[in-house]
């Protein structure tokens, strides 16, 4: 049964729920972060640099949510999306790094290899990488589920999910992408952790098989839907609002689903793509409200 806490979340509106849920998340990781000591402290600090004081925290929101909508525990779920959340910033942190993006803004701040060097932005994203598998560990589930949590999660983070993506953007060359390729590269480097967090919010919940490919199915269209809209406020954004660079794609000559589909086309496309995902999530019917809300603050966001 859901606990609680996560039933006083039951009446409150999107935005509340989105914010509520960020403010526990942000409380678990401050938890779960140790705190700078010894003389190591420095790549404490920078892990908590990254990890604490901002973000949407969508992908740990999607875990509890998914879980509260099957009768999950809040508890395990937050813990679950923080360790997921953990391996999110680390890739953050590494792609923000001269010798891949090369960003000076991140989350509205500076990014932390700009605030503590190259060599500690490296070591902190490590460090929030092995965390991740580290609070899965802990968590208080059955041996089972936590053999599945960590084995999935070190797959879509791995050299088929989120990593083999960002190797596919980084080598492939400009004149042979289209639709389908940087459908498929984004698939991986964006829609597998999304996949994810709504796979381990079942997993918390304890989905059946059919569950959690109907599950699956929404997370992808989501992911690709948020991908799109990524690609639209490059263009259409402000650093300011986005709170990172904005334009780079358009600088560098970057293939994306707006210069291949055009404005237009990108938003019609991303809308599709939403509306299908909302319609995954038929066989929960009311109990699914809050995933479908997810999908129009992912297309409505600018930032």
């Amino acid at each position: 049964m859901p606990s609680a806490a996560s039933s006083q979340l039951l009446d409150a509106d999107f935005p509340t729920r989105l914010r509520e849920v960020a403010g526990m998340v942000e409380t678990r990781l401050d938890a779960l972060l140790p705190k700078p000591n010894g003389h190591q402290s420095v790549i404490f600090e920078a892990a908590r640099y990254a990890a604490l004081g901002g973000g949407k925290r969508l992908r740990p929101f999607l875990v509890v949510e998914t879980a509260r909508m099957l009768g999950g525990s809040l508890d395990e779920a937050l813990s679950v999306g923080c360790a997921l959340e953990c391996l999110h910033v680390y890739s953050l942190v590494h792609d923000d790094l001269p010798c891949m993006d090369d960003d000076d803004l991140r989350r509205g701040k500076p990014t932390v290899h700009r605030a503590y060097g190259d060599a500690i932005a490296v070591l902190a994203g490590d460090a929030l990488l092995t965390r991740s598998f580290g609070i899965l560990g802990e968590v208080d589930l059955p041996a089972d589920v936590k053999v599945k949590l960590v084995t999935e999660l070190a797959m879509s983070g791995g050299m088929s999910g989120m990593i083999g993506g960002q190797v596919v953007d980084i080598t492939v060359a400009e004149g042979e992408r289209d639709e389908a390729l940087i459908t498929e590269l984004q698939a991986m480097k964006t829609g597998a952790l999304i996949d994810y967090a709504v796979r381990a919010g079942g997993y918390v919940a304890g989905a059946s098989e059919t569950e959690l490919a109907a599950l699956s199915a929404y997370a992808r269209d989501m992911g690709l839907a948020f991908q799109i809209q990524d690609d639209i406020l490059d263009v259409t954004g402000d650093a300011e609002t986005v709170g990172k660079a904005v334009g780079k794609d358009a600088d560098l000559g970057k293939a994306t689903f707006v210069s291949i589909l055009g404005l237009e086309g990108a938003q019609h496309r991303a809308k599709e793509l939403g509306e299908r995902a909302k319609n995954r999530l038929a066989p929960w019917d009311k109990a699914a409200q809050t995933l479908r809300d997810t999908v129009d603050f992912v297309l409505e966001r600018k930032h």
